[in-house]
């Protein structure tokens, strides 16, 4: 059974990155419930979709701001003492934030400024973490690799919401908190242990580094337009789930549905990382990534008719069928960037990247905003509708997207 695994999976033979893909489970399923804590926390201290909104924002553009250098400090300095550094920054935050929600006196700025804080320090540790693993492994076994960090994202949403949304009715919200900041302590510790070092390059100013990485995106079609689409999904599309508080009151359900929810959006994930590991050699890659796009905008409609006719089975059956789509998209899309970027731009080039995932909550501000003044059935419409434009406007004029060839890229 181990040899089968290690043929489908080759990234998992290499010993230094299989210790950095284990004790990632750690440090990404303490984000997986900060995320539940914080969304629940929130709505249960105003019951505002627009504070949940508010929330995506504190959540998203620290990041955003500090992902422009992010990459660069990765290209610059040591990744492993980067990683460190990062998690022990985390862990602290975390722990604030359980104490001030276990002794009662926590307010929602308090989530918010936490949430940013959180940002601004996670805006240094996705790039280095998209850019550390090619390091780990050889060229051989990167395809898994992306597939592999990816079932980290989807394996934790598939558990570990139903289990925090348990835990949340049996105790509180700052037991989540403490509990993330153990999975923070855990990637430390195995990273202080890891006998690397990825010494940075520093031949040119930070700002020269930076300005190097947007001109090779701006240069090259195939990363110009896969960001593009990649930022709109976040934006318009996943940013549904920074309200899903406010769809589970609709469905006159409690913290356990918004568990499940959660969870079956994770499964839907995880099979859509499945079906990438058997289709992303296939010669018509770019079309199956625009499909799949297109395809979970079309859903989002369907899960918002589901949750207003109030039907939770119909809007679980949606959220899983969004989630496959998405991840099918996502992991293509970044297969293919890992790819054709350079070693030395990895870091800027992915760091660039990595802000696609702090577009979700911010997309969530803005449904929030939209919500608020008509329903938020119609803001998550709305999301829908520009996404699908994005999606065909980039189908019909862009051939180098709709030709990429998987089996080619692997060939090389």
């Amino acid at each position: 059974m181990m040899n089968a695994i290690l043929t489908r999976y080759p990234a998992l033979g290499f010993p230094l990155y299989r210790r950095y893909w284990f004790a990632s489970f750690a440090s990404v399923g303490a984000t997986q419930l900060v995320t539940l804590a914080q969304g629940w926390l929130v709505f249960e201290l105003t019951g505002s979709a627009l504070d949940l909104g508010v929330l995506g924002a504190a959540a998203s553009v620290p990041n955003i701001l500090v992902s422009l250098f992010g990459g660069a400090l990765a290209d610059r300095f040591d990744k492993r003492k980067i990683i460190l550094v990062t998690s022990i920054l985390t862990g602290a935050l975390l722990l604030l934030l359980a104490l001030l929600d276990a002794t009662g006196v926590v307010e929602v700025w308090h989530v918010w400024a936490i949430a940013a804080a959180g940002a601004f320090v996670s805006g240094i540790e996705w790039p280095t973490r998209q850019s550390i693993f090619p390091h780990l492994i050889e060229r051989s076994g990167l395809l898994s690799a992306v597939a592999l960090n990816s079932f980290l994202w989807q394996a934790t949403r598939m558990v570990i919401p139903a289990l925090g949304g348990i835990l949340i009715a049996l105790t509180d919200t700052w037991v989540l908190f403490a509990l993330a900041a153990g999975g923070y302590g855990v990637m430390y510790a195995v990273m202080a242990r890891m006998p690397i070092q990825l010494p940075g390059n520093r031949d040119h100013s930070p700002l020269r580094q930076v300005a190097a990485g947007f001109e090779f995106i701006a240069r090259h079609d195939l990363f110009r337009w896969l960001i593009l689409a990649s930022y709109a999904g976040m934006f318009f599309v996943s940013s549904y789930m920074q309200l899903l508080p406010a769809f589970v009151a609709m469905l006159g359900s409690d913290e356990t549905g918004y568990g499940v929810l959660l969870s079956v959006s994770g499964v839907g994930s995880v099979l859509g990382t499945l079906v990438v590991g058997g289709t992303q050699h296939v010669r018509r890659l770019g079309l199956l990534l625009l499909g799949a796009a297109f395809g979970s905008g079309v859903l989002l409609c369907m899960f918002a008719l589901a949750a207003q006719s109030g039907v939770f089975v119909l809007a679980l059956g949606a959220a899983f069928t969004i989630s496959v789509c998405t991840s099918v998209f996502m992991i293509s899309a970044m297969t293919v960037m890992q790819l054709e970027v350079p070693d030395a731009l990895r870091g800027r080039v992915m760091g660039v990247h990595s802000i696609t995932y702090s577009l979700m909550p911010l997309g969530g501000l803005l449904l929030g905003a939209i919500a608020t003044q008509t329903s938020i059935v119609t803001a998550v419409m709305v999301g829908a509708g520009a996404f699908l434009l994005v999606v065909v406007g980039i189908g019909t004029t862009q051939p180098s997207i709709r030709g990429i060839d998987g089996a080619a890229l692997e060939a090389r």
